[in-house]
């Protein structure tokens, strides 16, 4: 077996904080010789969407894409309310994702927890204009009532992603498994 020299810039074996395990830091080209393709451990029937929401708590940033034009972006975002897979986002309206989501509305979300599990909500933003829904997220966010002032704050805005889609990833499995999506009723 050859043998591969770690990145001196790198700190050296590690314990993994759930299993104790020692990790090694990576080769210079990110191959480690030897290493075998990952076996993700089998999903049991309804653990799927649990798994799925527990990505969900863990991620406190995930990453939002939108459209610009034909570009693509993608940026961390700091959901301020969730329900299920409905996500609320607080934006200012100067922002340059605030044109994007108006000329297309169709985003992704992508979460990803300390053990890389992904979960991917695609779907439809939409501008809340529901004032209980917006106190509730306003009452509840110090950050966005020290740094804006009032909620009537005109830079303000609300977005709630309306999932179309999510899916549910274990670390390196390279499948994706759709999770049911319950369907709220809507008053807006």
């Amino acid at each position: 077996m050859e043998t591969v020299t770690p990145d001196e810039s790198l700190p050296g074996p590690c314990l993994c904080p759930r299993s104790g395990d020692q990790l090694q830091p990576a080769a210079r080209d990110g191959y480690t010789p030897g290493m075998s393709k990952p076996r993700p451990r089998p999903i049991a029937d309804g653990d799927l969407k649990c798994l799925a929401e527990g990505v969900l708590r863990e991620d406190r940033f995930p990453c939002l894409a939108s459209m610009d034009g034909d570009q693509p972006r993608l940026r961390p975002v700091s959901p301020v309310k969730t329900e299920g897979f409905t996500v609320y986002v607080a934006n200012l309206r100067t922002y340059h994702k605030t044109a994007e989501i108006a000329e297309n509305p169709k985003v992704e979300l992508c979460y990803l927890d300390r053990d890389h599990n992904q979960v991917r909500i695609t779907g439809i933003a939409r501008t809340v204009s529901d004032r209980q829904i917006l106190e509730e997220i306003w009452n509840a966010n110090a950050l966005l009532r020290q740094y804006l002032g009032s909620l009537d704050n005109p830079a303000l805005i609300v977005y709630r992603i309306d999932p179309g889609q999510v899916r549910y990833m274990r670390e390196w499995a390279l499948e994706y498994y759709d999770v049911p999506v319950d369907d709220p009723v809507r008053t807006e």
